[in-house]
């Protein structure tokens, strides 16, 4: 990959950089890292104002403790580590409010949709915000980590600081819950227009399987 002309880094790369608190490596690690953490902090909160907060604390922690990074570090493993403990310390703190969550999917909706395709792109969306905000904290970031953010099972493992069978396991029955919320959800809201050919469960689990490995 070239960015400006010249090779991109690679992690490994850019870790070393960091121990060596080079300034631009830090610029490097913000720029390919910040809109996933951010997104993470905002889905795993439910609360944009909350996230902004928690990713300050976040990065102010990555400049504090790159030196001391081990050669063999997964930046990402170890990126979402710092931001979950954030998000875990905040928690202990204060009674978080769970009214609203950002979307599960990062797809664009499709452009210009008829008016019963818009009002059911809107349920869905909606039914997908209320299922994850009634996941337990553990099925939820674990969603978010491995069905979402992509992380393998090893990274998802690292971060929650698990074993890798144990993550797969709570990944595997994070989506059979939150399969089996949306379907109650979808059974119960009345439907704007025709039935669409996969229920919302089905849609979920293809975007899990899909941002998994």
């Amino acid at each position: 990959m070239e960015r400006g002309g010249a090779a991109a880094l690679s992690d490994a790369e850019l870790a070393a950089r960091l121990r060596r608190r080079d300034a631009r490596a830090f610029d490097e690690l913000y720029a390919r890292y910040h809109p996933r953490i951010f997104s993470f902090l905002v889905r795993l909160s439910g609360r944009r104002d909350v996230a902004e907060d928690l990713f300050q604390d976040t990065w102010l922690a990555v400049a504090r403790h790159a030196d001391r990074l081990a050669e063999d570090t997964d930046l990402a493993a170890w990126l979402f580590t710092i931001a979950r403990n954030r998000y875990r310390s905040h928690r202990r703190s204060a009674v978080l409010d769970l009214a609203r969550a950002a979307l599960f999917s990062r797809e664009p909706a499709p452009a210009a949709p008829g008016p019963e395709a818009a009002a059911d792109a809107r349920a869905e969306v909606a039914a997908l915000e209320g299922a994850l905000r009634s996941l337990a904290a553990g099925h939820r970031e674990v969603l978010l980590l491995g069905a979402v953010e992509g992380l393998e099972a090893a990274q998802v493992a690292m971060v929650l600081g698990i074993r890798e069978d144990a993550a797969r396991k709570r990944l595997s029955r994070a989506r059979a819950e939150l399969a089996a919320c949306l379907e109650k959800r979808n059974a119960e809201r009345p439907r704007t227009g025709s039935t669409p050919s996969i229920s919302a469960a089905d849609a979920a689990d293809r975007r899990a399987r899909g941002g998994s490995r």
